[in-house]
């Protein structure tokens, strides 16, 4: 008997993940802010379809208030890396999807009608309490000892410390909490590796408490919001080294590492300065035997009509970027920054991650802007560019207005609404953004849910890590 294929969505080299044929499907997650509805998993479609830029599956939760916020697959290109774990017969196949209220982590098997996803098994809260001690699961990664899900909270009732539960690729049973020896880090948000470097990079946000009902004014101001990076050992699970980057630098959030297995540089979000309600972006890289972080790009607030304003920023008359989201494309070169609160999207050419250089911008809605989608010119938005995903050949940009229900409340207080816009570029020629007027859906379209975070079939820039160059 034969042995079972490899997936041929799991790609050796950034290379080969270009090369691969383009998505035709693109996972949304979507959650009802009352918690009364179900969230929901939806799928859009084949650009070069008859259905393009329609949404064409809808799958509903089985409970509600689970609040979805950052999901992903059960195994990808990182399976590579995998000592003592088989490969063949490992599929990307399943989408976890982590409840941020409610604990629960839903998995759904999108074989073998992709567009129709099915619930194939829940996580209660109570399992990921007893077996690695977190609760709030926020962000997942298929890694190389199982699925990393990094989460805000500590187990049965306690706020904190956040940190990494580890599960198992095939049965999803919750394995352990990840870390053997934490140091001094307690605050949680992403965590992603250099898999050649045996290197795992944590970011910080805060404990449950102190972001489920919006920003608190008094933690930010006296800087108790997460703004260090934390470096670990990834084979060990052990704390090497933490870089502070100032307690001004508030909320240091998505992290972004080099796709190129032998680089050892990434890029981190951070989302405001309480010096000037500016953003930023940093570029962390090892020098010698020690990791560094430098500030590679500043975004700096907009000046606003005190009309305009939601209340939290009255007092200072500007929009601050709020940047929320960074993704990298796969081969490296372009860098997409979201900036939530002025509803801009950046493009910048890293090509010298250490020298970024602005290259395309596109706006949509904004705190004061409201800049409308161009196929409906008549329409200010809501909420801005938010989470954004990169197609693997790096063409398309995929982007979604919710950041999480009570900052969009806050930000947002006469309604954040809900659209998915999609822009292209050209890599070749040099970058730049344009949006695509057939690709919209929005409003009704979300029965009423708001728009999170969204995957690509196949992959996409921040689902995988590569073992090869």
């Amino acid at each position: 008997m034969s042995s079972p294929a490899i997936d041929p969505t799991f790609y050796r080299t950034p290379a080969d993940a270009i090369a691969a044929p383009p998505e035709q499907l693109a996972y949304v997650v979507a959650f009802d802010r009352a918690a009364e509805k179900p969230d929901a998993l939806v799928v859009d479609t084949d650009p070069a379809s008859d259905s393009y830029g329609r949404i064409v599956g809808w799958t509903d939760l089985p409970t509600s208030g689970n609040e979805l916020h950052h999901f992903g697959w059960n195994a990808c290109s990182s399976a590579f890396a995998h000592a003592g774990h088989h490969t063949e017969g490992l599929q990307r196949r399943y989408l976890l999807l982590p409840g941020l209220r409610s604990s629960d982590i839903h998995v759904y098997d999108t074989q073998p009608d992709p567009a129709h996803p099915r619930l194939v098994r829940t996580i209660e809260a109570s399992e990921l309490a007893a077996k690695a001690g977190y609760s709030r699961p926020h962000t997942l990664h298929c890694g190389p000892d199982g699925i990393f899900l990094s989460c805000l909270g500590g187990g049965n009732g306690a706020d904190g410390p956040g940190g990494i539960a580890l599960l198992d690729h095939d049965t999803f049973e919750v394995l352990r909490a990840w870390e053997t020896d934490r140091g001094p880090q307690y605050l949680a948000y992403d965590a992603w590796w250099h898999l050649n470097q045996n290197t795992l990079i944590t970011s910080e946000w805060g404990t449950p408490s102190m972001v489920e009902d919006g920003i608190n004014p008094e933690l930010l101001l006296a800087g108790e919001y997460g703004h260090a990076l934390h470096f670990w050992d990834l084979a060990e699970g052990k704390h090497r080294q933490v870089i502070d980057l100032g307690p001004q630098h508030q909320m240091v959030l998505e992290l972004r590492p080099s796709h190129d297995p032998d680089a050892t540089w990434g890029f981190v979000g951070v989302v405001v300065s309480t010096e000037d309600l500016s953003a930023s972006v940093w570029r962390w890289h090892r020098d010698g035997d020690a990791w560094k972080a430098d500030q590679v790009i500043t975004i700096a607030a907009e000046p606003a009509e005190e009309s305009e304003l939601p209340p939290a920023l009255k007092p200072f008359g500007a929009v601050p970027p709020l940047v929320t989201d960074i993704n990298l494309s796969v081969d490296d070169r372009y860098l997409y920054v979201s900036c939530w609160g002025t509803g801009e999207l950046k493009q910048y050419d890293v090509s010298d991650p250490a020298r970024p250089r602005e290259t395309g911008s596109v706006r949509l809605g904004g705190i004061a802007g409201r800049a409308p989608h161009p196929s409906a010119p008549g329409e200010p938005l809501a909420g801005g560019p938010q989470m954004v995903e990169v197609s693997r050949d790096g063409r398309r940009i995929y982007v979604t207005n919710s950041l999480y229900g009570s900052w969009d409340d806050q930000f947002y207080p006469a309604g954040v609404g809900a659209w998915f816009a999609k822009l292209d570029t050209d890599p070749d020629a040099g970058g730049g953004l344009t949006v695509d007027e057939r690709f919209f859906p929005h409003g009704d379209d979300f029965r009423g849910l708001r728009a999170h975070q969204v995957r690509l079939q196949g992959g996409d820039a921040s689902s995988d890590s590569y073992c090869f160059r």
